[in-house]
This record gives C-alpha cells, sequence and structure tokens, in this order.
C-alpha cells in the first residue's frame, strides 16, 4: 500500500492506514485520507481522485477560503461538509522570523483546539460515522489537517512517536507549497522562514499542552469537545483492521 497518493496539482495527499496500535491492530489502508485543497481536482487529478471512491470529503478551511479557491467539485455520492476548525485567522507568510517557530506553531494550534470545539467534534462524528473513504483537508494539508490527524490517530490509539511522524511527512511537500504560494503572490515578500515546514517538534508541543491543560488527549476530547466513549469505539471500528 501507498502512503503518498500522486497527483499534479496536490502535494500533500497521503492514506492514513498502516499504522499500529497499542492494542495490536492497525489502520486501515483506504478508509482514511487527509490532502492539501482539493479546490485544485481537474482533469486527470480529478479521475485518480474518483479511483479511490472516496465518500465523504471535510474541509476544514474558512468559507472565505473556499469562496477564493474553490472546492472539491460535487459528484454523485461524494457528500461535502464544511467545518472551519479555525476561527482566528493569520497570515504565516508574516510570522516574525525572530519569534520561536514551533512553539508559535503550537500556541496557534492551542487557539484551534479550544475555539473550534464544536467543529472539530462534528468532524470526528463524521469519520466515526463514514460508511466508506473520507478525505479531511484545508489549505495546505499541514496545520488544521495536521491536527486533526493527530487526534484522530492518538484516539486510535497510535503511539505518540507514530503521530509526530506522520505529521512531520508534510516536510516533504514543503518546496512545494512555498513554490505555490510564490506563484500566487508575485509581488510579495516570504518574510518568514519557515513556511510550509512541520517538523515534528510542533505536534509534540500541541499534545503535551493538551495534557498538561487537560490531563490527557483523551481528557481534552472528553471534556471540551464533548465526545462521548461510544463517538471512538465507533472510530475504532470503523478505521481499525
Amino acid at each position: 500500500m501507498r502512503r503518498h497518493v500522486s497527483f499534479e496539482n496536490l502535494h500533500n495527499f497521503r492514506d492514513l492506514g498502516g499504522y499500529p496500535t497499542a492494542d495490536g491492530r492497525t489502520v486501515r489502508w483506504g478508509r482514511l485520507y487527509r490532502s492539501d485543497s482539493l479546490g485544485k481536482l481537474v482533469g486527470e487529478d480529478w479521475d485518480r481522485f474518483l479511483e479511490l471512491d472516496v465518500r465523504t470529503v471535510i474541509d476544514l478551511r474558512y468559507p472565505w477560503e473556499i469562496e477564493a479557491k474553490g472546492r472539491v467539485p460535487e459528484a454523485s455520492g461524494l457528500a461535502y461538509a464544511n467545518l472551519s476548525i479555525e476561527h482566528r485567522p493569520y497570515d504565516q507568510a508574516e510570522i516574525d522570523p525572530d519569534v520561536d517557530p514551533w512553539r508559535h506553531l503550537a500556541d496557534r494550534y492551542a487557539e484551534v483546539a479550544l475555539d473550534g470545539a464544536a467543529e472539530l467534534r462534528q468532524a470526528l462524528e463524521l469519520i466515526a460515522d463514514g460508511d466508506g473513504p473520507q478525505v479531511f483537508h484545508c489549505a495546505s494539508g499541514k496545520d488544521r489537517t495536521g491536527l486533526l490527524a493527530a487526534l484522530v490517530l492518538h484516539l486510535l490509539g497510535v503511539d505518540e512517536d507514530t503521530v509526530a511522524a506522520d505529521f512531520a511527512l508534510t516536510e516533504l511537500a514543503t518546496d512545494r507549497l512555498v513554490a505555490d504560494w510564490r506563484a500566487a503572490h508575485p509581488t510579495r515578500t516570504l518574510r518568514w522562514p519557515s513556511y510550509g515546514r512541520a517538523p515534528e517538534a510542533v505536534i509534540r508541543l500541541f499534545l503535551a499542552d493538551l495534557t498538561t491543560t487537560y490531563g490527557s488527549v483523551e481528557g481534552y476530547v472528553h471534556d471540551h469537545l464533548g465526545i462521548d466513549p461510544e463517538v471512538i469505539a465507533r472510530l475504532r471500528e470503523q478505521l481499525l483492521a
């Protein structure tokens, strides 16, 4: 099975399958994907996407991003949900180069975890109740997508080292993400040198912050998101083999 699914215009489309869990099971291949914006799907990329038989798309972007950049094309049998988990927009290209970049991103993730409780709960419930392959995405498939992927994998019982390694696979797409930004903003200067980066340190800091605040990631999911154990049980039933 392939971790990375190849597209011409998508740079960060990955299968979350194959990861082992603490109870000896494995995340199913071909059931849950993470990606950068599916608004870029055209031509042969669209045909390739249809071959995956995805039944549900969860778009984590702001509505204004979707209006500006487009969304996944409509197709028979394809459900679509826009769940904007981030509530405090910021421009990563303009981050002060002198700040600690990984602490800065982890702090932004903490804001998403705090503000986006309703949307994150809906996303987890949708994934738990899915009846076929699903994909969730944001713009670059890095931050909002990486946060949700980390929560899902953790709830499935995947260890933190593996969760962090999955997060950091976005680094393979960094050069293309930067190139896309420069092409889209030819008159601007990319002020932040860490744009497009996703080292393990970011998600490790975020998970540690959740544990400090809520006692554990499960505590955050139960106490702040309001996710019942039955939802987690359904999630595991759907996604583990």
